[in-house]
Formats: structure tokens, C-alpha cells, sequence
């Protein structure tokens, strides 16, 4: 995304971002020897939370990786990472928590995550050719055809701010749901549940910083053609 000249905005994105990534890997890390009192690991947690949803369908699976947890709505499935599914930290049952709460969120057709599937294929087409034709809008210049390409890759950029944006809401959902749950199930209680909570709370400050960094990027985009304008 450095396109020329000016990289504040993008510097400034890139350290928010790292922070984050860092920060929620620190937190995992400061929580994952912390364990449950009851011994119960992340994938009899996540077991629990779909049977008590009536969610029988929906399989726990290992997936290789640390942090690589999610949920697979088109295969049924909820894939809990190494670190996580065998774990009996608070961390991991935390984590393991969240993905049934998305789970849980399909199944009510909670209307965020109907948003955000909407506008995937959208995003999918944004993040693969968004840079290419704003950059081939540069190199055609102040013409017609280059500023209406530069119009196109910012539009096609605006639509992967928006999936971001729309991603916070069932992110946070996703955590309430999953702390309410630990919480009336006494599956984690006290100390556990805070701590619990931490993790989750950091987890979804990347998706915070993810949505700041490609704002930043798109204020950046939009300088960019404005400049372009200015110098016809």
C-alpha cells in the first residue's frame, strides 16, 4: 500500500496492527497455565455449548496451528487449534467459547454475521484486484479512464472497510455470548471468568485494529487520487 510519498498513515496502521497482534498473543500466552478447576478441556467445553444449543450437528475438530480457531458454517464445524483443543486453560476455554457463540449466531440468523456473509463475494473481488486497478488508474493519470479506475479501486477497497466494520459487531456478540454462557453454565467462575474475558477482550481488539489500519489506508487511497487531481 505504499504507493508513494507520505507513509504516516500507513506507518501509523502498521504499528496499531502489531500491537494488537502482539497484545493478544501475550495475553493467551500470560492465561494459557492458568486452569480450570473443573479439568474440563476446550473441546468438552465447545461440545457442551452446541449440545446444550441443540447445535448436534456441528463437530469439534483439531486444526494445526496456534490461534488458527474458528467456525465453518458450510461444513458444520468447529475447528479448535493446537493450543487450544486439548488445553484446560481458561485462555483456551475462552477462545473454544467464542466459536460456539458463532455457532450459536448462525443458527439464530443473528442479522451482522447474515450482513457480513452477504458481502463477502464483494470483499473477495475488493481484495484481489483493488490495488491493481487503483495503480493502473495512477499510471493513466488525469484522464477520464484513469480517474474513473482510481474511483473503482478505492470503491472496491471501501467495500473490505465495510466488511471489517460489520465484523466487529458479531466479533463482539460472539464474546458476550460466549461469557454468558461460561458464566450460567458454571463452566468457569470467579478469577476464571475475567480471565477468560481478558483473553476474548484482546482477541477482539485486532479486529479493532484491522478496521483502524484499513481506514487509515483508505483516508491514504483517497489523498493519493486528490493529489493525482490536483497535478492534471
Amino acid at each position: 500500500m505504499l504507493l508513494y510519498g507520505g507513509y504516516g498513515l500507513v506507518i501509523l496502521g502498521l504499528i496499531i496492527s502489531l500491537w494488537a497482534s502482539w497484545n493478544v498473543n501475550a495475553t493467551f500466552k500470560r492465561y494459557e497455565k492458568d486452569y480450570n478447576s473443573r479439568g474440563l478441556t476446550a473441546a468438552q467445553v465447545a461440545r457442551q455449548i452446541l449440545d446444550d444449543n441443540g447445535l448436534y450437528q456441528i463437530s469439534v475438530e483439531r486444526v494445526s496451528g496456534k490461534l488458527t480457531d474458528h467456525y465453518d458454517p458450510r461444513a458444520n464445524v468447529i475447528r479448535l487449534s493446537d493450543s487450544v483443543h486439548d488445553s484446560i486453560s481458561v485462555a483456551a476455554i475462552g477462545v473454544a467459547a467464542h466459536e460456539c457463540g458463532h455457532a450459536v449466531q448462525h443458527e439464530v440468523g443473528y442479522f451482522p454475521m447474515k450482513v457480513r456473509s452477504a458481502v463477502i463475494p464483494v470483499t473477495q473481488i475488493g481484495s484481489k484486484f483493488w490495488y491493481i486497478i487503483f495503480v493502473l488508474g495512477l499510471i493513466l493519470g488525469g484522464s477520464y479512464m484513469g480517474e474513473t479506475l482510481q474511483l473503482v479501486g478505492i470503491l472496491l477497497f471501501t467495500a473490505i472497510v465495510f466488511f471489517q466494520l460489520i465484523t466487529l459487531p458479531v466479533e463482539f456478540n460472539a464474546s458476550s455470548r460466549a461469557m454468558q454462557t461460561l458464566e450460567s453454565r458454571y463452566i468457569l467462575a470467579g478469577d476464571e471468568l475475567k480471565k477468560s474475558r481478558k483473553v476474548l477482550t484482546a482477541a477482539a481488539l485486532t479486529y479493532v485494529a484491522a478496521l483502524l489500519n484499513s481506514i487509515l489506508q483508505l483516508l491514504r487511497l483517497i489523498s493519493i487520487a486528490k493529489g493525482n487531481d490536483r497535478r492534471r
